[in-house]
């Protein structure tokens, strides 16, 4: 094959690897939404057992398919710019599915984080190809991680989660678990390359034991379906906002350990440096951007759904029944109904 006929087939392959993390994105962005999705010590059960999850699952290996392929017919500086355009597709898309336009604040939001993610890519490939890790940075390096996201995705104790459950702080949560899927999803790429250096047997520090690889394969598997899950309830405040963190994090874990592990620097030498802070700047105000302009993020609906029935148990025989009665039947609507749409407060009795 020509090097102009393996460009054009990179291209395409970057362009359906976008297209498939974009519906799959979107797809968990719905499942997060729906009101019946429940929480708590049933949520994985529950969500293992939808169809629409094993969907997107999918969707997100075929993505992966196609970024690999692409790879191997396109360099790295041409696959992974164009891997950004998840975000670009994911935002029209998720509009399109709620039935809203995208609103200029967020088309604004989109480009801003994706000229910073490009600009990262750009700059934090190794100038020339970088060692993989030993079998004890790999541990390490896992061990530090997982400390990482349970920091990140922990969650906030007691009085702290009944306050986040406004709309500022379920946002501010989704960033958070956004962040750490990203995070856990790079940290998986670079043992990855570790396991395929082990399975050559050219692994630093020589010929690795087969519970040694099996190791490496089981933390591979560990971060990637955590970084799955972590990104399925980042969706629970937003899709572009989340989504747009999870594309950065993932790059910048993964240059964070080529340069302190591998020996990599960024291109241009000390002016990458700055080109990375700039862009870094220039991503996070489209992150801003995307968590500003977007819908209001949905109000949990268990704990709107406890609290309106209380008035309903409590018999009241002697009492009209109508001022009671509406604000469960307000709170109910909008727990089904969803946190965007207004409900009145309910007169008085007189």
């Amino acid at each position: 094959m020509s090097t102009a006929a393996g460009t054009v087939l990179a291209v395409l392959l970057s362009l359906v690897s976008a297209a498939g993390y974009a519906l799959a994105a979107v797809a968990q962005a719905r499942l997060a939404a729906a009101p019946s999705t429940p929480s708590g010590r049933g949520a994985l059960r529950a969500l293992l057992a939808r169809g629409q999850w094993w969907w997107a699952v999918g969707l997100n290996a075929a993505g992966a398919l196609a970024h690999v392929a692409a790879l191997h017919y396109g360099p790295l500086t041409l696959v992974q710019p164009l891997g950004a355009l998840t975000l670009v597709a994911a935002l029209p898309l998720g509009a399109y599915t709620a039935r809203r336009r995208v609103t200029r604040t967020e088309w604004r939001g989109a480009l801003w984080t994706l000229a910073g993610l490009v600009g990262l890519v750009a700059v934090t490939g190794p100038a020339a190809p970088g060692e993989s890790l030993s079998l004890r940075e790999s541990l390490v390096v896992a061990a530090a991680t997982a400390l990482l996201i349970a920091a990140l995705a922990g969650g906030l104790p007691g009085a702290g989660r009944r306050a986040a459950r406004g709309e500022g702080g379920v946002r501010a949560h989704g960033l958070g678990h956004a962040t750490a899927s990203g995070i856990a999803s790079g940290v998986a790429s670079a043992l990855t390359q570790t396991l395929t250096a082990a399975l050559a047997l050219s692994l630093p520090g020589g010929r690795p034991a087969w519970w040694q690889t099996a190791l490496l394969a089981l933390l591979i598997s560990a971060f990637a379906v955590g970084g799955l899950f972590l990104s399925q309830t980042a969706y629970r405040g937003g899709l572009a906002a989340p989504l747009a963190v999870v594309n950065l994090s993932n790059p910048a874990a993964a240059a964070v350990i080529g340069v302190a592990l591998l020996g990599e620097t960024f291109r241009a030498g000390a002016w990458g440096w700055l080109i990375a802070g700039g862009a870094a700047l220039v991503a996070a105000r489209g992150v801003v951007l995307l968590t500003t302009g977007g819908p209001a993020a949905p109000e949990p609906a268990v704990p709107e759904c406890a609290g309106a029935a209380e008035p309903v148990r409590v018999p009241a025989p002697s009492a009209p029944a109508e001022p009671a009665d509406e604000p469960a039947v307000a709170s109910l609507a909008e727990a089904l109904g969803g946190a965007l749409v207004p409900v009145p407060e309910a007169e008085p009795a007189r």
